[in-house]
């Protein structure tokens, strides 16, 4: 469903969803100015349509032990098809990366690491970053803080 085939309604369910995952049908029914049942039947057509993807519970970083984001900037000695493939099919199976982004620029991935400490980046480096054959250089950022981190997407 692209974005064009989202109406006014749509928006506005999308909109209330974002800001709480767990309201009751009848509730965003309520919000939206629809009855419940079309309202239901709209949010599963946006499930269907894969643009709302899922619903998850937001942790705070740091209330769960892992108060260090390292920001990893990969460039990778070779950058063909397969190669991105199986870069992108390691990192999906590391739970430490929270965000990875394909990149133009001088960098080939930029990634956001969560981490107990500084001896746990280290760990995830050396066991299972530079253990890849294809990347030729790692350059590492550490957040000092964190001045906004939105889960909502700026709807129009």
């Amino acid at each position: 469903m692209p974005q064009s085939d989202l109406d006014e309604i749509d928006r506005r369910i999308l909109r209330v969803l974002q800001a709480d995952g767990q309201i009751t049908t009848a509730e965003l029914a309520s919000r939206v100015g629809l009855s419940p049942s079309p309202c239901a039947r709209r949010v599963r057509l946006l499930e269907q349509a894969g643009v709302i993807k899922g619903y998850a519970a937001i942790l705070d970083q740091k209330k769960v032990g892992l108060p260090i984001s390292a920001f990893a900037s990969i460039k990778l000695e070779r950058q063909r098809e397969e190669d991105l493939e199986a870069f992108a099919d390691a990192v999906a199976r590391w739970p430490e990366v929270v965000d990875c982004y394909l990149m133009t620029g001088q960098r080939d991935y930029l990634m956001r690491i969560a981490a107990a400490d500084l001896e746990a980046y280290e760990r995830f480096l050396k066991d299972k970053l530079t253990r890849l054959d294809n990347v030729a250089s790692i350059e590492t950022s550490f957040a000092l803080g964190q001045v906004k981190r939105a889960e909502v997407l700026p709807l129009i």
